[in-house]
């Protein structure tokens, strides 16, 4: 049960939720995308809305129950997860990553200084940001495997001191959500099933889709490979859902979940360091998975990027306002005949403009835009959102 609007009695004077589809239809204009999904939750209401196609030349729209690619946005279930657990007993934030090594495997560390589950959950562990490049032709999502990963990490010299720097990693939330596994004894995908998609109701939302499912998955612009199981990445990048299961994890984000798992860890001034965090807009915190930006009334915007396999993605949540914000869109198609730019071509903060309807519906000015980025393009694409090979 989402628990009453702080600004209750002002409600008359906030915008109309459908206020969101305007704005939400200038992102995806923006954007270039071949299709997206939005939801916008405000207290009880939600607004849902499809724009473009659920794949190139289909002249369907995308729906609630169309399957979406969450990318990173898996790693604030890994997060959640980490926080369930915690309140079990079964893990502490500062346990050593060692502790759920399998045998044999020595993991590196500064002295006095060993990684713990916190410094993977906040991108402080030192660990780089992947195992390296998958092989020619597999799935995203795919690489590295369980056993891969661990031969990997003992062979890694840190790049920082646990804790010291703040630097993007995927293969952390991996190594993280393998210690969540040892210590529940049970494969990850099982105990996200009986502690979080069942008891929410997300009947959609996991690694293995069907070939129903497969058959909703959203298309983007350019073949991005088959539709297969992502397990191997579910800690950070592996999830597929859709906006109406989506809807049910932004109430209970907003409703229920514990204010621990959305709190500041680290605060980014007292780091030497950081690096791939900023997506979004400059952190102010960083949490278990979650970023913390300013909004322009002084109160916080809890975020989360996602970006690969052809989508970008983006949650972002304001506890102050009792709103939340979720978009997945798809990237568009190259243009086969394309002119050379002028000049070169200013990169779309798609999360930014996503920042801005959330503050909309909340009746807030939006966040000035940040300084423009040029891309140089030898072939320019006719989609703002750049081919994402690189999870996010």
């Amino acid at each position: 049960m989402l628990a009453p609007h702080p600004y209750a009695s002002a409600q008359a004077a906030l915008p109309d939720l459908q206020t969101a589809d305007a704005l939400g239809q200038d992102l995806f204009i923006r954007s270039g995308s071949t299709g997206m999904v939005m939801v916008v939750v405000r207290d009880k209401q939600v607004f849902f809305r499809g724009y473009g196609e659920t794949a190139p030349g289909s002249g369907q729209v995308p729906t609630q129950s169309s399957i979406l690619r969450l990318c990173s946005l898996s790693k604030i279930f890994a997060s959640d997860l980490f926080i369930k657990l915690a309140g079990d007993k079964l893990v502490r934030l500062d346990d050593p990553l060692q502790k759920f090594a399998p045998p044999k495997v020595k993991v590196p560390g500064k002295p006095g200084h060993p990684i713990v589950l916190s410094n993977l959950a906040t991108h402080t562990s030192g660990i780089p940001r992947e195992v390296g490049h998958a092989p020619k032709g597999t799935p995203h999502f795919t690489f590295p495997d369980e056993p891969s990963r661990w031969r990997w990490l003992p062979k890694q010299v840190l790049k920082s001191t646990p804790g010291t720097e703040a630097v993007y990693s995927n293969v952390g939330f991996d190594l993280l959500g393998d210690a969540l596994e040892k210590a529940a004894h049970k494969p990850y995908a099982t105990l996200l099933f009986e502690r979080t998609t069942q008891p929410l109701g997300m009947r959609e939302t996991g690694f293995t889709p069907n070939a129903s499912q497969c058959a909703r998955l959203l298309q983007a612009g350019r073949d991005e490979g088959p539709c297969t199981d992502t397990q191997e990445s579910a800690g950070s990048s592996g999830l597929y859902s859709t906006a109406a299961d989506v809807t049910l994890w932004l109430q209970y984000l907003l409703g229920a979940q514990p204010a621990i798992a959305e709190a500041v860890y680290v605060d980014p001034a007292t780091l030497l360091k950081q690096s791939g965090l900023d997506h979004a807009g400059a952190p102010t915190g960083i949490g278990l998975g979650w970023m913390h930006i300013a909004a322009t009334d002084g109160s916080d915007i809890t975020e989360k990027t996602g970006g690969g396999a052809g989508f970008v993605t983006y949650i972002a949540l304001s506890q102050t306002h009792h709103t939340a914000i979720f978009v997945a869109a798809t990237d568009g198609a190259p243009n086969p005949n394309p002119a050379p730019p002028a000049a070169p071509v200013p990169h779309l903060n798609f999360f930014g403009l996503a920042n801005n309807v959330l503050l909309g519906v909340d009746g807030l000015a939006p966040l000035a835009p940040p300084p423009p980025k040029p891309i140089r393009r030898t072939k320019p694409r006719t989609n703002a959102i750049p081919k994402r090979r690189v999870r996010r």
